[in-house]
């Protein structure tokens, strides 16, 4: 079995809180399956949390969720993005020795990130 590591862009955290069905799935899967894993750029939360107060502390406190701190190589990488958070998150999608593949992103907000280094799961339909 491969694993599944799946980033959440800032849409698909607004929608988990909102009672989208995929992101309470893919939520459920990383807290109860092995092989899945949830990571949450703390840069998204935050604008996540601008858009909705308490999004950032609810989802940080859920299990299977695994939030990313900004270090210095996700703050270089920050000016290349129009937001933080889209950046923290295309960031924390990248391959990584510990993600070879790297993962996927998580959005209701596929065109957005049309055109970029990375695979996308649309929670929007």
């Amino acid at each position: 079995m491969t694993d599944t590591h799946i980033v959440l862009d800032e849409t698909a955290m607004l929608a988990a809180g909102q009672g989208n069905v995929l992101a309470s799935r893919l939520i459920h899967r990383a807290h109860a399956e092995a092989g899945w894993y949830l990571y949450a750029p703390s840069c998204a939360l935050v604008e996540a949390d601008r858009t909705r107060p308490g999004t950032a502390e609810h989802l940080a406190a859920l299990p299977g969720i695994t939030v990313l701190d900004l270090d210095l190589p996700a703050a270089l990488a920050l000016a290349r993005r129009e937001t933080w958070a889209a950046a923290h998150t295309q960031y924390a999608a990248q391959p990584t020795p510990e993600r070879p593949d790297g993962a996927i992103v998580a959005t209701t907000l596929a065109k957005r990130w049309e055109g970029e280094p990375v695979r996308v799961l649309d929670l929007g339909v």
